[in-house]
């Protein structure tokens, strides 16, 4: 893979690898190639970190490596909490842009002017981020709502950036060991779509909808309602919800909370969209989650939505189980299915990294234990062993690891570890739900087979009879090979009909709400039947296979 040779990206190419030189990875830069374009930058093998000038250097370099900032932060895992701090200044210190460009985007956006929609608009900005600021303002038919407005000439800007990061990542990955094992290309690419859906914020109010969706009916938790006429890709309108941060509540304002309802709730609220619905909120920090006077948690920002196929998620909820109860071999097992395997996997290695990382989780406290943290230190030591994990597991991890510092912020007591086996069973009948059109689609699966077995029995009976069923079988007994094959194939159909049963009650079980209703009394009946047929299957199989031995121990011709 060749780097561009566009005058803007070379220069672009010349401060990344000056960055990862000042910030201690000469190494890359020396593996990649990446050197030739440093010019005047030093050649030094170790230069000492230093978090505030990365910050500095990451927000001089525009929104998107803020973002990539933003990222960062989250990794206490990775990075030192010197630069953990650093990097979090990221999130909300940002330079604002002028009200005369605000005008002119919401103009030119809205096709009216900005004093016709809105009755009042506050000039100074509630925010200001690296993408857009937020504006409060009110409108003529009385209604308090904020107006998020897209800084200008931002969308280009980071069209440029991806492509100048694209190149590297790819070059990274082809001349690196740490590109090998963790994936560049493929983090920059759910970095990409992440990126490109805050940049459109039709998007972020369809986000906002659907979280709504998702927390409808806990009363503890709010998120404020889109106004889709007042909203285009550039120009986001949404109700005004009073509340300030929990990162500016202090000790004596927690008293006046029940921070353990609330932090139980928000931790119920995205298990439930992570493990349930498969769509999360994928950056709830604690900048990004206010408290109303009334005692409740606003959910803001929704730019960032990640989703997990179903069967993706049905190891996450066993994955997620094994490690909060410390099960260094599952957990192994559940990666290996999760990741996939370099031509340089260690498995061992994986067992001993992952025994170690499990291991000192449960001997920490349950108050100390970050369910996030060890997500996302499961996908270091992953990689370290040759094991590529899925980037939706770095963003669970990430996503996880925010959820633990805004619930330890309500709740300085609050046990994540404990939180998700309280919520265990409600986790895994959520796993077993089915839907009518899955149940329809097994039915169907089901009728088929059904349909076409007397076809392909009678198919294999004909071929027999004309001679033209074939064995090849040497030093056994034919006859004795067919009764076998008429005796198993009796036992397969009567083991199908009983799994039948068993999964039919499964999914009558699950459907019902009420333990005494027809539908649990039917379930019950067609479990105990199918229990009692597979106890008389078994007891058959037993007596035929003593039969059996006995005959076999008299030798042919004895009565």
């Amino acid at each position: 893979m060749s780097l561009s040779l566009s005058p803007a990206h070379l220069t672009r190419y010349r401060q990344i690898a000056g960055l990862l030189v000042r910030h201690g990875r000469g190494d890359l830069v020396r593996s990649s190639g990446l050197s030739e374009v440093l010019e005047d930058e030093p050649a030094s093998d170790r230069v000492e970190a230093d978090a505030e000038r990365l910050a500095a250097d990451l927000e001089a370099m525009g929104p998107t490596f803020v973002k990539l900032g933003q990222l960062m932060s989250s990794r206490v895992d990775l990075i030192s909490p010197a630069y953990v701090e650093a990097l979090s200044r990221l999130q909300d210190d940002v330079e604002p842009f002028g009200l005369e460009q605000v005008e002119d985007i919401v103009s030119s956006e809205l096709q009216v002017r900005l004093r016709s929609v809105y009755a009042e608009f506050d000039p100074v900005p509630m925010a200001a981020a690296s993408i857009g600021q937020v504006h409060r303002a009110r409108l003529r038919d009385g209604r308090e709502v904020v107006v998020k407005v897209q800084r200008p000439g931002v969308r280009e800007r980071i069209r440029d950036d991806m492509e100048v990061l694209a190149d590297l990542a790819g070059l990274l990955d082809r001349h690196t060991d740490a590109g090998r094992r963790f994936g560049f290309a493929d983090l920059l690419e759910e970095f990409r779509k992440v990126l490109v859906d805050e940049l459109d914020y039709r998007r972020e109010a369809d986000n906002l909808a659907r979280v709504r969706e998702l927390v409808a009916g806990r009363d503890l938790l709010v998120v404020p309602a889109p106004v889709p006429e007042l909203t285009t890709g550039r120009v986001l309108t949404m109700e005004y919800v009073e509340g300030r941060k929990i990162t500016d509540i202090g000790p004596l304002g927690r008293m006046d909370l029940d921070g353990a309802a609330l932090a139980d709730e928000l931790f119920a609220a995205y298990l439930d969209q992570v493990l349930d619905q498969g769509v999360f909120h994928a950056d709830p920090h604690p900048g990004n989650v206010l408290v109303t006077p009334d005692g409740r948690l606003v959910l803001l920002d929704i730019g960032m939505i990640a989703r997990i196929a179903p069967s993706v998620r049905d190891h996450l909820v066993k994955l997620l189980l094994a490690l909060a109860d410390a099960r260094p071999e599952e957990v192994t097992r559940i990666a290996i299915r999760l990741g996939q395997p370099l031509p340089d996997f260690d498995e061992r290695a994986l067992g001993r990294a992952v025994a170690e990382l499990v291991g000192r989780a449960a001997d920490a406290s349950l108050g100390e234990l970050e369910i996030g943290s060890l997500v996302l230190q499961l996908t270091v030591r992953a990689g370290e062993a040759g094991l590529r994990m899925e980037p939706e597991l770095s963003l669970l991890g990430k996503a996880l690891l925010n959820l633990d510092q805004v619930a330890t912020a309500l709740d300085p007591r609050f046990e994540p570890r404990e939180a998700l086996q309280r919520h265990v069973t409600r986790i895994m009948q959520s796993s077993m739900r089915t839907t009518p059109a899955a149940m329809m689609a097994t039915l169907l699966e089901t009728k088929e087979f059904v349909e076409e077995l007397p076809g392909r029995v009678n198919r294999a009976f004909d071929a027999l009879g004309r001679g033209h069923f074939e064995l090849r079988v040497d030093a056994i007994d034919e006859d004795e090979f067919l009764r076998g094959l008429h005796k198993l194939a009796n036992v397969l159909a009567a083991a199908v009909v009983l799994a039948s049963m068993i999964l039919a009650a499964a999914i009558l079980a699950a459907s019902s709400d009420d333990e005494g209703s027809l539908t649990s009394r039917m379930a019950l009946a067609v479990f105990v039947l199918a229990v009692l047929g597979s106890v008389g299957m078994l007891v058959r199989i037993a007596l035929q296979t003593r039969r059996a031995n006995l005959g076999r121990r008299r030798g042919p011709g004895t009565s």
